[in-house]
């Protein structure tokens, strides 16, 4: 198999492998500009250093529709996410379907396959995966179709499901998320990791709201790797908003939605 290439899925669809050497010709999250995207450059960089460590983007390109979804993983070592997650193959996103007709076609159970595929090739103790309710994630559902079970939880709808190799493996599990929160008990602290790329955007329009609306200065805090990530005081890792210890905000949000988040708290 020629390296960034994959098998076909449909008459149309393949799934390749994104690589330090072509993800710039692919972009990724529906960023494809690298002159233009802030966003993806970052990703890039953060894709380039985590890929000898074992990091894999999983690209689904339709003949017809072009880039059509991804699944990322990585060792649960270098996860993204607040987990103990060693010797597991981590999965940081998944999603299909810019179009609504590659949506229930059976390629994210496609996508999940070729990452379970690969950690039972490692002999790792199996694939985890942090899942919500809530949006920006990916739902539960499609991996319990795959034999995941939920072994943790955290606030508020965040789920830790895994699919073992082997039934003695132990479970991975949540570390603990209130560090942050109990030392940083005032103040408005945006965290955020360019393993996402939408922890760029609005950023900056927030910030200028903070300020001029509120008298809030917004400190940024840049995760720079897999250990700060996963002392986030978030199960999302790689972005939240915490004002006077408390996470206000699990995922990246619209500047009107924070101001609407303020606006209640500052009553």
């Amino acid at each position: 198999m020629a390296a960034g290439h994959g098998r076909m899925n449909a008459a149309d669809t393949e799934i390749i492998d994104l690589t330090p050497e072509n993800i710039a010709d692919y972009g990724v999250c529906g960023y494809k500009d690298v002159d233009k995207h802030l966003e993806l450059r970052k990703k890039i960089a953060w894709f380039t250093t985590y890929y000898p460590k074992g990091l894999r983007i999983k690209a689904l390109i339709s003949k017809e529709g072009g880039y059509q979804g991804m699944l990322e993983y990585i060792p649960g070592e270098y996860a993204h996410r607040p987990v103990n997650a060693e010797g597991y193959m981590f999965i940081h996103c998944l999603f299909v379907g810019f179009k609504k007709e590659y949506k229930g076609k059976g390629y994210a159970s496609a996508l999940i396959a070729e990452c379970i595929k690969e950690a039972r090739g490692a002999a790792m103790k199996g694939v985890a995966v942090v899942t919500r309710k809530g949006p920006f994630m990916a739902g539960k559902n499609i991996f319990i179709k795959k034999d995941f079970e939920v072994v943790d939880a955290a606030e508020p709808d965040f789920e830790l499901l895994v699919k073992k190799s082997h039934e003695r493996a132990a479970d991975p599990s949540f570390k603990e998320m209130d560090a942050f929160l109990k030392k940083n008990r005032k103040g408005l602290f945006i965290l955020r990791s360019a393993q996402c790329p939408y922890t760029e955007k609005n950023v900056n329009a927030i910030v200028a709201s903070a300020r001029d609306t509120y008298g809030l200065k917004a400190r940024i805090i840049d995760l720079e790797d897999a250990e700060a990530a996963q002392n986030s005081p978030c199960a999302f890792g790689t972005f939240c908003i915490v004002h006077d210890g408390e996470v206000i905000s699990y995922h990246p949000i619209s500047n009107t939605r924070f101001i609407n988040i303020m606006r209640g708290r500052m009553k």
